[in-house]
């Protein structure tokens, strides 16, 4: 196996793309809810985005292989 598949071989484990698109889907979503006085809104807003995001990452990562 040479260098450059093993590069492409590490990664991340499976299903944790979700999670990280997760917590950083909340944390921007905390930082526009807390500038624009909407908290509530931007929370759900930043979790359905972070999944969306997490999950494509996820996705993507199972058709390299």
């Amino acid at each position: 196996m040479s260098d450059e598949e093993k590069s492409e071989s590490e990664g991340f484990a499976k299903g944790t793309g979700v999670g990280i698109g997760i917590a950083l889907g909340m944390a921007l979503g905390a930082a526009v809810g807390i500038v624009t006085e909407n908290l509530a809104l931007w929370l759900g807003i930043g979790l359905a985005i972070g999944i969306g995001c997490g999950a494509a990452y996820d996705a993507r990562g199972r058709d390299r292989t």
